[in-house]
């Protein structure tokens, strides 16, 4: 896959559609490689007529490791954000929404279509607030203007410690997946084997995750600067997502003037391809609303 200097980081991308189509940047959540958007999801959307963007954020992935920035406490920082004290991170949310920038800047985009999805979502938030005339539309999907925290299970997941084995590391990863569902979609447990090997195997490194959860304590809560937002926006959630609670997108959609709503039934904080047809249509209704 290509990479690009931005930001003074290498950042690994790819594309999908007409390079002369508009373009339609999609930003991937806390640890998660641009892989994780599932390459058919963004086909059938590059297939609508747009220039489809997927890249690894930064400290995870193929694109630049910090590994010369400590590794934060988590526990510490919990302590911090919740009794009001000082936290020291090693970049923050606007530093990744610059990143996605210095990506836009690098392919000779002007603007486009910002999807951010769970962290993605705040880093695109971010971007909308730091550069709003950057943006022509934002979607965040499963996402939230601050940190709320999700059900004991899924949190417990999240920050599960390394199991120490190639085997037992993509036991786990299955294992997160599957709580992390939402009980309406079947939960394809060998598909997702494959998927968490081809991750496993493509980059390991979370040292890059820590970091990010760094960024997300640190950044609080945008709700105040989200109402500002001018940019045509849609929300899509999940009635049943356990790790990023649905009061999360209800305050994204009651922070952000005009914003659209789509809650998808059953689903949880995952990507299942019975839910793609009803989120493509969505996002691609936004899209054509101001390319028209």
């Amino acid at each position: 896959m290509p990479q690009a200097e931005a930001n003074g980081l290498t950042i690994e991308y790819d594309t999908f559609g007409d390079e002369s189509a508009p373009p339609v940047l999609f930003i991937m959540g806390f640890g998660a490689q641009m892989t994780a958007w599932p390459e058919e999801f963004l086909q059938q959307f590059a297939d609508q007529g747009h220039h489809v963007i997927r890249f690894d954020n930064r400290d995870i992935g193929l694109s630049t490791h910090l590994d010369h920035l400590e590794p934060p406490s988590m526990i510490e920082l919990f302590v911090a954000a919740f009794q009001g004290g000082e936290l020291q991170i090693p970049y923050s949310l606007s530093d990744m929404a610059d990143d996605a920038v210095g990506l836009l800047d690098a392919l000779g985009h002007e603007t486009a279509h910002i999807v951010g999805g769970s962290m993605g979502g705040m880093i695109a938030q971010r971007l909308v607030i730091n550069h709003p005339h950057r943006v022509r539309t934002l979607t965040s999907l499963f996402s939230m203007p601050r940190l709320i925290l999700g059900t004991n299970e899924s949190i417990q997941a999240l920050l599960a410690e390394d199991p120490g084995t190639y085997e037992k590391r993509i036991e786990v990863a299955v294992e997160t997946a599957r709580s992390f569902s939402g009980g309406g979609f079947p939960f394809d447990e060998e598909k997702t084997r494959q998927q968490m090997i081809e991750a496993m195997e493509r980059s390991w490194h979370p040292e890059g995750q820590a970091r990010h959860g760094a960024a997300i304590i640190a950044d609080g809560d945008r709700t105040e600067e989200l109402r500002k937002v001018q940019i045509p926006t849609l929300v899509i959630h999940g009635t049943t997502d356990p790790l990023v609670v649905p009061e999360g997108g209800q305050e994204t959609y009651d922070a952000i003037p005009d914003a659209k709503m789509l809650w998808i039934d059953g689903m949880g904080h995952e990507l299942p391809e019975g839910a793609w047809p009803e989120m493509l249509q969505a996002i691609t209704d936004l899209v054509s609303s101001v390319e028209k």
